[in-house]
C-alpha cells in the first residue's frame, strides 16, 4: 500500500511546517535496527532516533514482544482508582534508575504534559506551604520545554519559534544562556545573572527549570556542570525549587544517565521522556521528592491537580519497563561513548570548513553549528540521496543515533555530514 502524498499534502499538518508550502515528506514503509526503509525502497541510516526516542532502533525484538504480550491482557484502562502491573514494574525500574532522593511518579502523557505537571506541582507546593506569592519561574533564554501554554511561557520569550504567543503566556524571568561552555574553564561571572534575581526576587519565585547540560532545540548549547552545582545551591539557599527537564538528556544521552550526573546534583523535580519508551509509544513521567509530594498533598486541593485520560496506559507502560531493562542491559555506557568517540574523530574535519562555525560533540550528540541558517528542504533532499535521514534546523546539522548504530553506519551518517556542509 503505498501512501497517498497528494491528501498528505493537502489535509495534514507536519510539525511546525506551512499547510500552504509545506515541506517535503518521505514515505516511510518500515523501520528495523537504525534503517528507514521508504516505499520506493530506498534505505535511510536514522541520524536523529526519531526525535531522540527511539535509542534501541526499531523492530526491536524485546520491545516487540512487550507490546504484544501487553496486547493479549489489555490495551488500555483508566488510571483513577485502578492501578496495574507494568504501571507499578515501570516506576519500580524508573526509581531505581534515578537520583535518590526522587521518589514519587507522575505518568504523563508527553514531554510537554511532563512539563506542564512540573509547573503545577510547584506552584502547588507553595500554595500548601503559605506562600502563595510565589508563582513566578526562571528559565533560561535558549531554552525549550514543549509546545503546550505552561511549557511555551518557560521556552525562550523572543529568540524561538513561539514569540508570537509571548503576549498571551504567562510571564517569568529569564536568565542570559549559560556563557560557560561544557569544555572550557569556568568563569564564576556566569552565576552572577542568577545570583542577582534570586537576591532581588526569590519571594516571588517557585521554580528554576533548565535542561540540564545541554539546551536542545535552543542551538544544541552544550554548558558547564559548575553552571548546575552553583544553580542548585543557589536555589538550596533561597528556597527556590530545582526542575531539571531531561526530556531529551536523560537516559544516557550525554555520557551520564542523567545530565544532572555531571554535576552530581539531584533536582526536586525532574521531568523525562523521549527515550523512557524507546520510541515506541508516547510516554513521559514528572517525578518529585518526598518533601514536594507532601507539601501538594496537605494543599486545600488535596492531591496533585492533573489526571490525563491515557494517564499509565498498560501498552505504553509495559514497552517503556522493557526499554529501561534494556539502557541497563545493553551497557549503554560503553555505547554512547563508543559513539562519541566515533564522532569526535569523523567529525573533527569540519572545523576547517568555512560554512561551519563550530562542531560540538558530547555523548551520543553531535553537531554542526553553520554560520548561516540551513534550507532545511534542500538538505533534508541531500541526505536522503546520500542513503541518511538527518533532520536539520535553523542553523544546526546535528546526529542523535540510536545507541545500537554500527560503526559502520554511524560512519555514513558522519560523512553525510561533512558532504553537506563542506
Amino acid at each position: 500500500m503505498s501512501t497517498d502524498l497528494a491528501f498528505d499534502r493537502q489535509h495534514i499538518w507536519h510539525p511546525y511546517t506551512s499547510m500552504l508550502n509545506p515541506l517535503p515528506v518521505y514515505p516511510v514503509a518500515a523501520a528495523e535496527g537504525c534503517t528507514l526503509i521508504l516505499e520506493d525502497g530506498r534505505r535511510l541510516i536514522d541520524g536523529t532516533a526519531s526525535w531522540w526516542s527511539a535509542v534501541h532502533g526499531y523492530n526491536h525484538p524485546v520491545l516487540n514482544a512487550a507490546v504484544t504480550e501487553q496486547l493479549a491482557k489489555m490495551a488500555h484502562v483508566m488510571f483513577g482508582g485502578i492501578t496495574h502491573a507494568p504501571a507499578v514494574q515501570l516506576c519500580q525500574q524508573l526509581l531505581s534508575m534515578v537520583p535518590a532522593p526522587l521518589s514519587k511518579v507522575f505518568l504523563a502523557d508527553s514531554g510537554s504534559i511532563a512539563v506542564e505537571v512540573a509547573i503545577k506541582m510547584a506552584l502547588q507546593y507553595w500554595q500548601a506551604s503559605d506562600t502563595p506569592q510565589k508563582t513566578k519561574l526562571i528559565s533560561l533564554r535558549k531554552g525549550y520545554h514543549g509546545d503546550t501554554f505552561a511549557a511555551m511561557a518557560v521556552c525562550d520569550p523572543t529568540d524561538s519559534m513561539h514569540s508570537m504567543f509571548s503576549e498571551l503566556l504567562p510571564q517569568h524571568f529569564f536568565l542570559p544562556a549559560p556563557a560557560c561552555p561544557f569544555d572550557q574553564p569556568f568563569s564564576a561571572e556566569c552565576m552572577a545573572p542568577l545570583e542577582a534575581l534570586l537576591a532581588a526576587e526569590h519571594q516571588h519565585i517557585a521554580a528554576l527549570i533548565l535542561e540540564p547540560i545541554v539546551q536542545g532545540y535552543g542551538g544544541m548549547r552544550f554548558y558547564h556542570p559548575e553552571y548546575l552545582r552553583r544553580a542548585r545551591a543557589l536555589c538550596n539557599q533561597y528556597k527556590v525549587l530545582f526542575i531539571a527537564d531531561e526530556i531529551a538528556t536523560g537516559f544516557g544521552r550525554t555520557g551520564k544517565l542523567f545530565a544532572c550526573e555531571h554535576a552530581d546534583i539531584a533536582p526536586d523535580i525532574m521531568c523525562v521522556g523521549k527515550a523512557l519508551s524507546g520510541g515506541y509509544l508516547t510516554l513521559a513521567a514528572t517525578l518529585c521528592t518526598d518533601e514536594v509530594a507532601r507539601g501538594i498533598s496537605q494543599s486545600a486541593a488535596g492531591g496533585l491537580m492533573h489526571g490525563p485520560t491515557f494517564m499509565a496506559n498498560p501498552l505504553a507502560c509495559a514497552v517503556a519497563l522493557a526499554s529501561l531493562k534494556l539502557i541497563a542491559q545493553n551497557h549503554w555506557q560503553q555505547q554512547v561513548a563508543a559513539i562519541a568517540q566515533q564522532l569526535s574523530t569523523e567529525l573533527a574535519a569540519a572545523k576547517h570548513f568555512a560554512k561551519v562555525k563550530e562542531v560540538r560533540v558530547l555523548g551520543a550528540i553531535g553537531v554542526f553549528e553553520m554560520h548561516q541558517p540551513v534550507d532545511v528542504a534542500l538538505l533534508q533532499a541531500q541526505f536522503v540521496e546520500l542513503g541518511v535521514w538527518i533532520r536539520p534546523f535553523n542553523h544546526l546539522i546535528y546526529v542523535m543515533p540510536p545507541f545500537t548504530i554500527t560503526t559502520h553506519e554511524l560512519s555514513k551518517l558522519t560523512a553525510a555530514m561533512l558532504t553537506v556542509a563542506a
